[in-house]
């Protein structure tokens, strides 16, 4: 005899058919409010892709009928802070270099315009706070250690140009020699270059082995850009080496590197990226950090 089978209910639930420990999942219907907001969002997002830039192409992305555009938005909005700073720009081109500080509001501008430039676009190499990455080449913009001088001509002369850059004709250039790696000099006598340095600088030394570094100090060449008492020239961009200052680091072994496989350390030039008023107010900028002279 067949069972009878079982009768539903009016109004009964179907299930989904899942079953989880004895649990069935009842298969309700979405809210009907629920359903008609779905189906609005689908007709926006339609309209929205017809009426706005909405597919990508291969050279852009649908227009859309009414032409908006952000970027355009933007250029505008840019070009409406030119337009008000205009006048200020001028004055900041037109004046003497030395002479921006002692125009309250032309130095206020500067300031910032010169603070905003900093941080978009130096930052990288000098650190947010303009304190370098000590032995790693990126040179302190806080202390009055300067390469290439530190007034207000040196450092807008550097940021327009550069440093040993290819790009720009005009960049300062200058290159150590690699003693080690050409043959200059044999490893002993590297060594007893790098006493001399580490003597010269007031760290712990061989005396015996300074004592002969100071003589290949001078056979070697050394003292034609960096002096003889090791102070340096920044004609060159040569260090001084008797300060506690060290661009690359002033170990036993990092000095040893750096007379060994020498340094070149690349600045780009700034005037094809930068107009002169953005790169006078970021010269303001650095100069006025504490280490500017």
């Amino acid at each position: 005899m067949c069972a009878k089978p079982v009768k539903k209910e009016p109004r009964q639930v179907e299930t989904t058919g899942h079953v989880w420990d004895g649990i069935e999942e009842l298969n309700n219907p979405m809210p009907r409010w629920w359903v008609w907001t779905f189906y609005a969002t689908i007709v926006w997002g339609i309209g929205y892709s017809v009426a706005y830039p909405a597919w990508p192409l291969i050279n852009g992305a649908t227009p859309g009928l009414l032409g908006a555009s952000t970027r355009a938005d933007v250029a505008v909005e840019i070009a409406r802070v030119d337009a008000a700073n205009a006048e200020i720009k001028a004055s900041l081109v037109a004046a003497d270099l030395n002479a921006i500080g002692a125009d309250p509001a032309l130095a206020a501008y500067a300031e910032r315009a010169g603070a905003a430039v900093f941080r978009t676009n130096c930052t990288t190499c000098h650190g947010s706070g303009a304190a370098g990455f000590e032995g790693k080449g990126y040179p302190n913009l806080l202390d009055d250690d300067w390469l290439w001088g530190g007034t207000m001509e040196d450092i807008h002369l550097t940021i327009t140009h550069g440093i040993r850059n290819t790009t720009d004709p005009d960049a300062r250039y200058s290159e150590m020699p690699k003693f080690g790696v050409d043959g200059i000099l044999e490893e002993p006598q590297i060594a007893e270059v790098a006493e001399h340095v580490l003597a010269i600088s007031g760290q712990e030394h061989d005396a015996t082995l300074a004592a002969a570094g100071a003589v290949v100090w001078e056979d070697a060449g050394c003292s034609g850009c960096h002096m003889e008492d090791g102070t340096g020239d920044r004609t060159q961009g040569a260090p001084n080496l008797t300060d506690a200052i060290w661009l690359y680091g002033g170990t036993r072994e990092a000095v040893t590197e750096s007379i060994y496989y020498a340094r070149f350390g690349v600045m780009p030039n700034w005037n094809t990226r930068l107009s002169e008023d953005e790169i006078r107010a970021v010269a303001f900028y650095v100069h006025g950090r504490g280490g500017g002279e």
